[in-house]
């Protein structure tokens, strides 16, 4: 679906090229004002923009864009080429605008930033990681501050009093991770002061494929301190020592599970009935993460291991995923497999996809340099439409035809051959690898054949600005991982070349880019490539592939595999169609994926909607009071008062209340009994009360209260969930419908949520010591997490995202 869908797109983008006519037009008409922009002082340009109406006077619109143009000159010493201004104004009207690497997209974000800040708008500058937005951010204040903008940044060494600043200015730069991070933690405050993250307004998307799908279906998630789940050793002791006839790998080796022999062997050894009531929910669980994390978690694939600890490997981008781990069953696994002491990540108190996350935006734009192969995601998922900015040079990048080869050991001694090659002429190369353990594999082979070159992948991305910036140099010969995200440009003959180093360089043919092997969507491809050709430089790409590429074991199947008629193993054009084809498989896959997750965190992201416009009403206003002073009259007059009632009269005031609310034809004493076991019928699991507690306070030991059981109550619920969803796809065995299932489990346990909370309050609210000091949750049995933490799920067979486990159950149904 890969090819046939990115027509389709090209011919969506067609629409929005017209609609590019416009922007055009008005930068033809900016020229005018040059002369008017250039008359100002440095002082004089924010006065003068302020003065424009850019919203609807296209005159005004015009002048803006000079003005931008002779400020970022003055303050950056970067001129805006026409293609900047061209992809700012689309950005202006909601568009994710593809501009080739090296075009300047973070100099057009920021002018895009000023416009919407002129526009009355509060904008974030959202990226794929702290390096760039705290990059972005130093390099484009100058600009800022020409216009009297304030501008910050987030990172994840920010302190709160930090992040509260950098969120107050007008624009704000940071990582996709902190932003979702503090908007999580905004869910445990109890004052309405301590709130950090702001109301949503604009976002701009950096790297806007990256965020929006690669990174789109990943949780954040929030802990607290509590201890998680261990995993089982003795359940591991077996799985480790399993042999291949007792278990089963799924072609696209996303799924494994037991055969009849590899039960046998489990109950054997466990002494147990594996499908039994017993254990089916969870012996027969734990033994299946412990399968997945053992034969489908490979070591320097999927993660490293490094200072004591599993590190996970971020498949977009190569390098180490900060703060990510799996769900705590596979990670514990991990560890058991590594034989490294277990991590706790404790208890989940909230969660939030990147996809939610920027859904809660009223205003989307973006840029990247492949926006068209993600643009059907764009359209699906967050109605967002591509716009494709002509590169400001003519692109004379030569991308040579794909060389496809039969078995994985031709394909690796071509690709050291033509390095070889390459090489001995000084021309610089860049080759781009899938894994750790491919790129260093490939490193041994170059080495052997008197090829040095510098590896960067996950083990030593620290080093990467260092590194791919000189890999333009000549003679430099560079092995890398994933490409995207790297912000960072390649210029021919290194970061400080010269125009003599430049020029030798170019001449010898520019930059040469190697993929040791297609990608599961053609964007990424296109990420490596993109390294070359950087604003009209001469370069090259070429990508070796070969039939034993997991690309094509995971999606092609043949009764017989093809066989080549050539010495060196090479497939000709028949290979390169099979390569074609099993990329548009996985990419249409992938598509489905997405499409079906995204139901699945559809209904969850609309529980927690509810749930934070609850939490914001009890927060900001007095309605947690009103509540309880309504459900427990007697307990809030004997706060105010000072002193216990008299039992006898509490006792008639309680039952006529319950009177008063038991409906007609009810007896009271049956609410009373359906009240979650509170004995609301007296006083005598009534707190201490020792002074008049002045209303403000007994304001907010209420607010603390009610917050404090929503809380729990949704962090008990999204529990639920994931255990429904680790065993969702039993329902298919019985031919029911997993996502209908699913639906309906989790909406009948919401429903009950609101009056679980409410009866958990009353009770607190009656047993808390409450004083002019505010209330001690613990004279109640209640307590708070003593400390919380942030990190990432994963995306794999048990996530919360789900999307592999998915993958098993649609093909039930095909």
């Amino acid at each position: 679906m890969g090819k046939l869908s990115n027509t389709m797109w090209r011919l969506l983008g067609a629409q929005s090229g017209r609609n590019q006519s416009k922007s055009v037009a008005l930068i033809k008409k900016a020229a005018d004002h040059d002369d008017w922009a250039a008359g100002f002082d440095d002082d004089g340009f924010a006065a003068a923009a302020r003065e424009l109406d850019i919203a609807t006077d296209l005159a005004d619109r015009a002048k803006f864009l000079a003005l931008v143009r002779e400020a970022a000159d003055r303050a950056l010493s970067l001129r805006p080429y026409d293609v900047q201004l061209q992809g700012s104004l689309r950005m202006l009207e909601g568009d994710v605008v593809e501009m080739a690497t090296g075009e300047g997209k973070t100099l057009s974000g920021a002018i895009a930033a000023i416009g919407y800040v002129l526009l009355g708008h509060k904008v974030q500058v959202i990226s794929v990681n702290d390096y760039l937005a705290g990059r972005d951010e130093a390099w484009m204040r100058p600009l800022f501050d020409m216009f009297g903008i304030s501008v910050g940044a987030v990172a994840e060494s920010s302190t709160a009093s930090e992040r509260k600043a950098a969120y107050e200015a007008d624009v704000t730069y940071g990582s996709v991770n902190e932003i979702g991070f503090d908007v999580l933690r905004d869910q445990l405050v109890i004052r309405e002061d301590d709130l950090i993250a702001p109301q949503p307004d604009v976002a701009i998307i950096d790297e806007a494929d990256s965020v929006l799908v690669d990174e789109a279906l990943i949780p954040l998630i929030l802990a607290g301190s509590a201890t998680g789940e261990v995993a089982d050793a003795a359940i591991a002791d077996v799985v480790s020592r399993m042999k291949p006839k007792h278990y089963e790998i799924d072609t696209e080796g996303r799924n494994i599970s037991l055969t009849d022999e590899g039960a046998a062997y489990v109950e054997d050894e466990l002494g147990v009935n594996l499908y039994s009531e017993a254990h089916v929910g969870t012996t027969l669980v734990h033994t299946n993460i412990a399968l997945y994390a053992y034969y489908l978690l490979e070591r320097d694939v999927h993660y490293i291991v490094r200072d004591g600890q599993v590190k996970l490997i971020n498949a977009s981008r190569g390098r180490v995923a900060q703060l990510q781990r799996w769900p705590d069953g596979v990670q514990a696994a991990v560890e058991i497999k590594e034989r490294l002491d277990q991590t706790d990540s404790g208890e989940v108190i909230d969660t939030i996809t990147v996809q939610a996350l920027i859904g809660r935006y009223p205003r989307v734009c973006g840029m990247t340099g492949t926006a068209l192969a993600a643009g059907e995601q764009f359209r699906q998922f967050y109605d967002l439409y591509v716009s494709q900015i002509p590169p400001n040079t003519e692109n004379v990048r030569v991308d040579e035809h794909d060389r496809v080869y039969d078995t994985k050991a031709n394909k690796v001694e071509a690709i050291v051959d033509f390095v070889t090659e390459i090489h001995e002429i000084g021309q610089p190369i860049l080759i781009g690898t899938h894994d750790v353990a491919e790129s260093e594999e490939l490193a041994y082979f170059l080495e052997k054949a008197g090829v040095s070159c510098v590896v960067l992948n996950a083990k030593n991305d620290a080093e990467e600005a260092t590194i791919i910036a000189d890999a333009g140099k000549l003679d430099a010969v560079t092995v890398s991982t994933q490409m995207a995200g790297r912000g960072t440009d390649i210029r021919l003959g290194g970061s400080e070349a010269t125009p003599a180093e430049h020029d030798e360089v170019a001449e010898l043919g520019g930059l040469c880019v190697i993929g040791t092997g297609r990608y599961d969507t053609e964007r990424l491809d296109n990420q490596l490539r993109g390294r070359a050709g950087r604003q009209g430089d001469p370069g090259t790409s070429v990508f070796f592939s070969s039939l034993e590429d997991p690309l094509v074991t995971r999606n092609l199947s043949f009764k017989r595999d093809p066989e080549s008629s050539e010495p060196d193993g090479s497939m000709g054009s028949r290979g390169v169609e099979l390569i074609e084809q099993a990329q548009r498989v996985a990419e249409g896959v992938m598509l489905e994926l997405h499409a079906n997750t995204w139901r699945y965190n559809t209904l969850v992201n609309q529980q927690r909607d509810i749930i934070v416009a609850r939490r914001m009403a009890l927060l900001r206003t007095d309605e947690a009071l009103t509540d309880l002073a309504e459900l427990e009259p007697v307990r809030y007059q004997s706060l105010l008062d000072g002193h216990l009632p008299a039992p006898a009269k509490a006792e008639q005031k309680d039952a006529e209340q319950k009177d008063a609310e038991a409906p007609d034809g009810v007896d009271a004493a049956d609410v009373t009994a359906a009240d979650d076991g509170a004995d609301l019928d007296g006083i005598s699991d009534f707190g201490p009360v020792t002074e008049k507690v002045e209303k403000p306070v007994l304001a907010q030991a209420a607010r603390e209260i009610m917050l404090f059981h929503l809380d729990r109550a949704w962090s008990d619920h999204l529990a639920y969930v994931s255990d429904v969803r680790s065993s969702i796809h039993l329902r298919a065995i019985g031919r029911e419908s997993p996502l209908d299932e699913f639906h309906r489990l989790i909406l009948a346990e919401y429903t009950r949520l609101p009056a679980e909370a409410i009866a958990a309050a009353r009770k607190t609210f009656r047993a808390a010591t409450i004083t002019n000091d505010g209330v001690d949750l613990g004279s109640a049995g209640e307590h708070r997490a003593t400390s919380t933490w942030t990190y990432m799920v994963h995306d794999n067979l048990f996530s919360s995202g789900g999307a592999k486990m998915l993958q098993g159950i649609i093909g039930v149904f095909r």
